[in-house]
């Protein structure tokens, strides 16, 4: 991992991430989770603050990157429910079968290499009433905000991180083989076109 990898990435991801137009979305999903909760992507833990303590036994997070630990353990600091973070991915199965409630993805597809195999690798962890609640940036409906997230993309893949943008989020989903339960679709406000298609909603295993 290079220095920009490790240095300067992750506090430009965190402050996109972190940006007011984003924490509203956050805002919208997150505390809508409940029981035992799988947070794929954890990163430095911004969702965190959203749960709702009333609704949320635990949270386990689980994020690859190993140098993002400590910002979430700080992030998870006074909180009433316990959280873990695993360093791992979906595909090596880190929970136990069964165990979880809801799955909970923001800004995470569009960087997962293989996101329909992550999205795969989770439904054995998944209790048979699980829902996976997702909020993620990606394709634009409209051709010619399309076109320039196509032209944009190799470029913008190699500067953040791998993160594409022109991913068909609910598309995915399906692919894994969920059912989208409900959705909804925006530009978020004070975001480039290229860069500010939201979807957010509900899934569950089909």
């Amino acid at each position: 991992m290079g220095l920009y990898s490790r240095f300067v990435l992750p506090h430009l991801l965190t402050c996109a991430c972190g940006a007011k137009p984003v924490r509203y979305q956050r805002r919208k999903v997150v505390p809508e989770a409940r029981g035992r909760v799988l947070e794929l992507g954890m990163g430095p833990g911004l969702n965190l603050p959203f749960y709702d303590p009333e609704r949320v036994s635990a949270v386990v997070g689980v994020d690859p990157d190993p140098h993002l630990r400590k910002r979430a353990q700080r992030a998870a600091a006074g909180l009433p429910f316990p959280v873990e973070y695993l360093t791992a991915t979906a595909e090596d199965e880190p929970v136990e079968r069964g165990s979880i409630d809801t799955v909970v993805v923001t800004y995470t597809l569009c960087t997962i290499p293989d996101a329909v195999s992550a999205l795969t690798a989770l439904r054995p962890v998944l209790k048979p009433a699980a829902r996976v609640l997702f909020c993620e940036h990606g394709a634009a409906p409209d051709a010619d905000v399309l076109r320039w997230q196509t032209r944009l993309n190799p470029l913008w893949r190699r500067i953040a991180g791998g993160c594409n943008l022109n991913r068909a989020i609910p598309g995915l989903l399906e692919e894994a083989g969920y059912r989208i339960e409900a959705l909804e679709t925006m530009y978020l406000p004070s975001t480039p076109r290229f860069a500010g298609f939201n979807y957010w909603g509900v899934a569950a295993p089909a």
